[in-house]
């Protein structure tokens, strides 16, 4: 009993964990290398801010109590990477995805 109990906690939390294995390496490569190019923005403050707000929203995801305020965070973030890949002429088939995985972790964490 006490197994399948972990095994639902696995279950759980692992579309939450690839999630946030997705946009810590980005929010970190947004703070720390905020000079790139090819960026519709071009401001590094922007840049800046960008990946602290986006380690803010993975936090308040991974709290419980937060969750929902996390998962708008994440999901208004990619939404607009969507609008942006749409201008830019760039595939948006993927990131249409993660924006659903947001939801659907979010969903199976906390249903109610």
């Amino acid at each position: 009993m006490k197994f399948k109990n972990i095994i639902n906690k696995v279950v759980l939390w692992l579309p939450s964990v690839i999630i946030t294995f997705f946009f810590i390496p980005n929010a970190l490569d947004k703070i720390v290398n905020h000079n790139e190019a090819d960026k519709i923005i071009a401001n590094s403050g922007i840049m800046i801010g960008t990946g602290v707000f986006l380690l803010i929203a993975i936090a308040l995801f991974l709290y419980s109590r937060t969750i929902l305020i996390g998962t708008l965070l994440l999901s208004l973030y990619m939404t607009f990477i969507v609008c942006i890949h749409m201008y830019k002429g760039k595939p948006y088939e993927v990131a249409i995805l993660i924006v659903m995985s947001i939801v659907f972790a979010a969903y199976i964490r906390k249903p109610q």
